[in-house]
């Protein structure tokens, strides 16, 4: 019983709404109108000031002479008149008065010409859908009546969309940008057409598979067509709805030949239209979406493999023509610059073909119709440097190609600590190897050859270095993958002698475009392709030999790399000798062994010897030739990896000698005191050698490893591994472990704090002289503990004897530091004497009291007493007199 009432209320809503539009409407044409006159108007100048007219009667009468302006009666409110005059005089109007700017759109505009369309569409739209779902609900028409309904709304609202554009058109009155009532009116109806085609097909079935796939397209296309008159809006619905027609019309065996020539007619129709209104959006958009319809029926079977390499070609070639700027129908290309759309455009196909390739096992049509877009990439770049960033990723696009081609059938190479990778197992329908070579000697030439002819034919720096880069990279990516499948990662003289040719051509290549006169990006060009000459060496060395050559390899093109430099100074070179340090410190920390278990029980001479001491070597060569044209970057990364490679080689070879070639051990006390004295003994040269050269990363190699020889000394020498606590035998006499653990190092220490005194800050070489003392303190009293029990220092009770001789030892070795200092007249050995001097008195009082008994005991006091006479002697009589000064000399009378 309510309804009635509020049913007239929603009527007189809606006109109160209507009339308010359409005054909203009225005062925005006048509002419009009046603009337009505004702007339509002549600009006014400044007139000059002129006196009335003279009446008829009157005679013009002869003016005064004008005064001679007063400097104090010249201001600037004068100035205006004096244009004027000018202005009246002959000179040039002023220009024009610059156009008013528009006021920003009011909440009542905002109301009236914007939200009112936008929802008015939206609800037409929605009416249309209601009216059949009431009608379908109610019960009040047939499914033919519904259909037929819905069409005829489509219809009206489609010509009402047309007749107001033309009314609009007529009168004049621009559309507004954001809220196009035409296109409005024009989207709704395409929407209802669109709804009502699927309801015939899908609801009643009405219409055949065929029938509505095809009646669904044409309104799509036409309503890209439409797009043309009303804006991008209506673009993007026809572009979905065209992407979107082969979901919702399908039939049980689905056929790709169909859906690809549609596919192809809806990419030409929406790339045209991109084209023609200059929208960079639809042309993504529709790129994007033809991609996605490329994975569906990927791994139906090899007989889906023609028409999806159909739809990617097509694809191609329509971008190719339309899309790409300089090229064809294309837009106008900005000199020599890479345009983003036109390269990721034909990047996106060459992607499609490639998936097209690896779900098809290398099918020989996917392979050809790859192989000729790859050549269709470098034509199209060729002509129109807009798509030379497609170049790089047809590059990719090969190597990934010939990469997975060579791993599917030697699934070895992934093996992994999980075991190999799930599905990469031989397959039977595997391409043959003839048609890969073939396809990959043609890939060569192609990327090899335009690479090197395309240098000098652009302003723009980036065009060359990406057909350079591209020209280097796809041979060599090429020959590896080839190496791999064919050869199985074996020793293979014909793969070694295809890398020298290639080095060879790489070689020329270099020669030649170093004749050339500068032109922009030949020499990062002539930089890559002299780096491709010595990775094509590296891999006929790899090829060549063992498998742990390559390491040595890739480091002595490190050191070529810096030889070439001096004779051919470009910068990008020292980086790339520094690229190729950092791929070899990869290698290693993969497998610090390089030959896995095949290291060798040799001592010293080994594989640990050329794995490691070959690229030492290399590293600093090429730091040498580098330095001297500067210090940057990447000499300072050569010269961290020669510093890295001859620590680890010490490490290792050490490592290798006292375990007996088993690199899994743990470490032992002999192992560690060595890896001490060799850290000392690096940290020594670094120091002398930073004098020199002024270099940061030898200064930081320095204290990083002295810092590791503090760190094993404390932790290792003197807690873990000292044979007073652990169970560490000492054999031999008194040549045994203990001088290489703890005597040498101790001596070491002590070098090396005289080598940072003055260039450091005097507590760093005073803290290794500190360690350099307790070092030869823990030497000399090992020793007295191994000489009393033997191998075994933690075996039996101390004696009074064993307690005597430390006693004596130590006052001894504090008499000779003391002796030290005074003949070298060094304070840091007389300090040194005075420590051990003051912990034998505090081991005689607190210890030697209490534990020693009888003569022992009187001996031990008796002995410390003459020594601290005899040391205060030695102050009074000898360092004392040498310090005083002598008097000066008294003047003669």
């Amino acid at each position: 019983m309510f309804d009635w009432p509020l049913d007239w209320i929603a009527l007189l809503v809606a006109f109160a709404a209507l009339a308010f539009a359409r005054r909203t409407s009225d005062r925005l044409a006048e509002v419009q109108a009046r603009l337009a006159k505004l702007e339509a108007a002549p600009p006014i100048a400044a007139a000059p000031v002129v006196a009335p007219p003279l009446s008829p009667l009157q005679e013009p009468a002869e003016a005064p002479p004008m005064p001679p302006p007063l400097p104090e009666l010249t201001e600037p409110a004068l100035q205006p008149a004096a244009l004027a005059s000018d202005a009246a005089a002959g000179q040039p109007p002023l220009a024009s008065p610059p156009p008013v700017p528009q006021p920003a759109a009011g909440f009542e505009e905002r109301i009236g010409t914007r939200w009112v369309v936008w929802i008015g569409g939206l609800t037409l739209a929605l009416g249309g859908f209601f009216m059949v779902r009431y009608s379908i609900e109610a019960g009040l028409v047939g499914p033919e009546v519904r259909v037929a309904l819905g069409a005829l709304f489509a219809a009206a609202l489609l010509g009402a969309g047309e007749w107001t554009r033309r009314r609009e058109s007529i009168s004049q009155i621009a559309a507004l940008p954001i809220a196009n009532i035409p296109a409005i009116l024009t989207a709704a109806g395409t929407a209802v057409a669109f709804a009502t085609i699927y309801a015939a097909y899908a609801l009643y079935d009405f219409l055949p598979p065929a029938i509505a796939f095809v009646l669904l397209g044409v309104v799509a296309l036409g309503t890209l067509a439409a797009a043309l008159l009303h804006g991008p809006a209506l673009a993007g619905l026809g572009l979905v709805a065209a992407f979107t027609t082969p979901v919702l019309v399908s039939t049980g065996e689905p056929n790709y030949w169909a859906l690809y020539i549609y596919l192809a007619i809806v990419t030409a129709a929406a790339f045209a239209l991109a084209r023609v209104r200059l929208w960079r959006w639809l042309a993504m958009t529709t790129i994007g979406l033809s991609f996605l319809w490329t994975l569906p029926g990927l791994d139906a079977g090899i007989e889906t493999v023609a028409p999806h390499v159909f739809h990617v070609v097509t694809g191609f070639a329509l971008a190719a023509l339309i899309v790409v700027c300089g090229f064809m129908f294309g837009p106008a290309a900005d000199n020599d610059e890479v345009e983003p759309i036109s390269s990721v455009g034909l990047a996106v196909y060459l992607l499609g073909a490639m998936l097209v390739v690896l779900a098809s096992f290398h099918d020989g049509l996917a392979l050809i119709g790859f192989t000729l877009l790859v050549a269709a990439t470098l034509a199209v770049a060729w002509r129109a440097p807009s798509a030379a960033g497609a170049v790089a990723a047809a590059a990719a696009t090969v190597f990934l190609v010939f990469a997975e081609w060579a791993l599917r059938d030697n699934p070895d190479l992934l093996v992994l600590p999980g075991g190999a990778l799930p599905g990469m197992g031989p397959n039977p329908l595997g391409a043959s190897v003839t048609s890969h070579l073939v396809t990959a000697a043609i890939f060569a030439l192609g990327f090899g050859g335009s690479g090197f002819l395309a240098q000098g034919r652009s302003h723009n720096a980036a065009v060359p270095v990406v057909w350079s880069a591209a020209g280097v990279f796809t041979p060599l990516a090429l020959l590896v993958a080839l190496y791999a499948r064919i050869a199985h990662l074996d020793r293979s003289i014909p793969f070694a002698i295809v890398a020298v040719v290639l080095a060879a051509a790489f070689a020329v290549a270099t020669e030649a475009l170093t004749r050339r006169e500068e032109r922009p990006g030949l020499s990062v060009s002539i930089a890559l392709f002299a780096t491709g000459t010595l990775a094509a060496l590296a891999l006929a060395l790899t090829f060549a030999l063992e498998k742990g050559w390559l390491t040595i390899a890739l480091a002595l093109m490190s050191l070529g790399t810096a030889w070439i430099y001096e004779s051919r100074p470009i910068p990008f070179l020292r980086t790339l000798a520094a690229v190729f340090a950092g791929l070899v410190v990869l290698r290693i920390g993969h497998d610090p062994r390089i030959v896995g278990a095949d290291v060798g029980t040799t001592p010293i001479v080994n594989w640990l010897l050329w794995g490691y001491g070959v690229p030492a070597a290399s590293f600093w060569g090429a730091s040498y030739l580098m330095r001297r044209h500067g210090d940057d970057a990447p000499l300072r990364a050569v010269e961290a990896a020669a510093i890295l490679f001859t620590t680890l080689l010490a490490f290792l070879e050490i490592r290798h000698a006292v375990n007996d070639g088993d690199m899994l051990a743990v470490p032992s006390l002999d192992e560690i005191g060595l890896d001490v004295c060799v850290a000392l003994a690096l940290a020594i040269g670094l120091e002398r050698l930073r004098e020199r050269s002024g270099s940061i990363v030898h200064n930081i190699g320095a204290v990083i490893l002295t810092g590791f020889a503090g760190g094993a000394t404390v932790l290792g020498l003197l807690m873990f591994e000292n044979p007073m606590i652990s169970d560490v035998a000492i054999k031999g006499g008194l040549l045994n472990i203990l001088i290489l653990a703890y005597a040498f190092p101790a001596v070491l220490m002590l070098l090396l704090s005289y080598a940072v005194a003055g260039r450091r800050p005097p507590g760093y070489g005073n803290t290794l002289a500190a360690g350099a003392l307790i070092l030869a303190l823990s030497y000399v009293s090992l020793e007295i503990r191994r000489i009393y029990h033997g191998p075994d220092l933690t075996a039996g009770p101390t004696s009074a004897a064993e307690q005597y001789t430390y006693s004596i030892a130590w006052l001894a070795f504090g008499v000779v530091l003391l002796g030290i200092g005074l003949v070298e007249q060094s304070q840091r050995a007389r300090l040194a004497s005075a420590i051990v001097i003051a912990l034998t008195i505090l081991k005689a009082f607190l210890v030697d009291m209490s534990a020693l008994t009888g003569v022992w005991r009187a001996l031990s006091f008796i002995g410390l007493g003459l020594v601290l006479v005899a040391i205060g002697w030695l102050y009074q009589k000898v360092l004392f007199r040498r310090q005083q000064q002598v008097p000066p000399a008294q003047p003669a009378q």
